[in-house]
């Protein structure tokens, strides 16, 4: 057995891993970085293309949570995590989510002011900022249909930076920003490495137990050990390793979606669009997916006698999503002898009930921004053509529905109520010493906005509580 040492180990190298790495680096710490995905170079793939299916997504980006209707999730797997993958949007949680982590799970000391704190310096690395110039016309296409719906739509600013007089866009990954920052500091990144366990003494972590690419065996000898791993990956380790609680909390912002087709080319496989409408809440919001030709054909399977046809003029086509917060949760459970853990997901009716009237606002919204047809990812669905047509869409989603997400948080929920939450309101694991979670397992519940912003706030926070002890 191959045997490792650090005074600090950090599973998984997404938003939370790569930050938590180079926050400790930085600070003089030895630390090692184990990560289960492959090392990929951020310019030798092209964003939301099959090849960065096959190389940066777990299981090609389609793993099942199941339940009635099953939700289809995709999670990034490579070093830097969803980081790679993901629109790179940002939002920060505000003043009635925090307040509600606080009365709800106990979370000591969470104010807005303290996120906004240390949220700035991962703002500043990541380069977060508006579009330098006009948005996409696919993007504006939520922006014209919530002002003809008198609706409130924004621009989502995103961690990007835009260079030359091109203003090309180069999403700041954490293969581009905190990776490098740790490796720089001294910090050991190592891929193709999956941690199977972390192992205690006397109730204590003192390491981890893990599986090189090759199928070699590690032992990692740590002080501390800090699992970054997402939400499904994290909790099933925790279970793995004793921690029995983490799992059962998991939730996830469920999505339905709809392609729309317009009268000219949107220009949509390019990128997502930034503008997101956030009139009902965060318990129901609309945006952009990805449209490349491929995720077109997919939104469109349901009914592909009419697909086919519209496939022949991609650029006309975009792909867009209603999302909920919702009220059902989720468990992960890691099973003796395989792999890959158990995920559900249970919608509760008032979710249906939301998803529905997302989908058929989503529909309204996008026939107010011109669209001459508007296809829903449902089996049945027929095209809809004007206002009248969205009374056929159910009232309820069956249970054949297609639903996916991309969000997935609180399998280890943070807070002081024991009865609700895995670790302390700075993810220090109950009842374990030494053992950290830093990621968006932590979040007590489903934001209803793009989580990463959030989960390097709280990160950041995290660490900097650790090296003040």
């Amino acid at each position: 057995m191959k045997r490792l040492r650090a005074q600090h180990l950090v599973v998984g190298s997404g938003a939370g891993g790569a930050l938590t790495a180079a926050r400790l680096a930085e600070a003089g710490q030895d630390v090692l970085v184990l990560e289960e995905g492959a090392w990929v170079d951020p310019d030798g793939v092209e964003m939301f293309s099959l090849e960065q299916m096959a190389l940066q997504y777990r299981h090609a980006g389609v793993s099942p949570a199941l339940g009635v209707p099953p939700v289809t999730y995709a999670e990034g797997c490579c070093v830097g995590g969803g980081t790679e993958v993901n629109s790179g949007l940002y939002h920060l949680a505000g003043e009635e989510l925090v307040a509600r982590w606080r009365a709800g799970w106990q979370v000591d000391g969470l104010t807005v002011d303290e996120l906004e704190r240390f949220s700035e310096e991962p703002r500043a690395a990541l380069g977060v900022q508006p579009l330098p110039g006009p948005a996409p016309a696919a993007s504006n296409v939520l922006r014209r249909g919530a002002d003809a719906l008198g609706w409130s739509a924004l621009e989502v600013p995103r961690w990007y930076r835009y260079e030359g007089a091109a203003h090309t866009p180069v999403k700041q990954s954490m293969t581009r920003t905190y990776i490098p920052r740790a490796a720089a500091a001294g910090a050991r990144v190592v891929p193709g490495v999956r941690v199977t366990r972390v192992v205690q003494r006397r109730g204590r972590a003192v390491g981890a137990l893990a599986v090189g690419a090759a199928g070699e065996r590690i032992r990692v000898d740590a002080e501390q050990v800090w699992v970054c791993g997402g939400a499904i990956a994290t909790a099933a380790l925790l279970q793995r390793s004793g921690v029995r609680r983490a799992g059962r909390t998991l939730s996830m912002h469920p999505t339905v979606k709809a392609v729309a087709r317009f009268a000219e080319p949107l220009g949509a496989a390019e990128d997502v669009p930034v503008h997101q409408v956030k009139e009902f809440g965060a318990d129901l919001s609309f945006g952009g997916s990805a449209s490349r030709p491929g995720y077109l054909a997919l939104a469109l399977a349901d009914d592909w006698a009419t697909g086919r046809a519209l496939m022949r003029e991609p650029d006309r086509m975009a792909v867009y999503y209603a999302a909920i917060r919702p009220s059902g949760g989720g468990v992960v459970k890691a099973l003796p002898g395989v792999r890959d853990p158990f995920v559900g997901f249970r919608l509760s009716r008032r979710d249906l009930r939301l998803l529905a009237s997302g989908l058929a606002r989503l529909a309204h919204l996008l026939l107010a921004a011109g669209a001459e047809s508007v296809h829903p990812a449902l089996p049945g669905g027929r095209p809809l053509r004007r206002a009248g047509d969205v009374a056929q869409l159910p009232a309820v989603l069956r249970r054949d529905a297609k639903l996916m997400t991309v969000h997935l948080f609180s399998s280890a929920p943070l807070g002081e109520d024991r009865a609700k939450c895995v670790t302390d309101s700075y993810g220090r694991v109950h009842g374990v010493d030494a053992l950290r979670v830093n990621d968006a397992s932590l979040l007590p519940s489903a934001p209803g906005i793009n989580p990463q912003g959030t989960i390097m706030a709280l990160a950041a926070r995290n660490v900097a509580e650790h090296l003040a002890a």
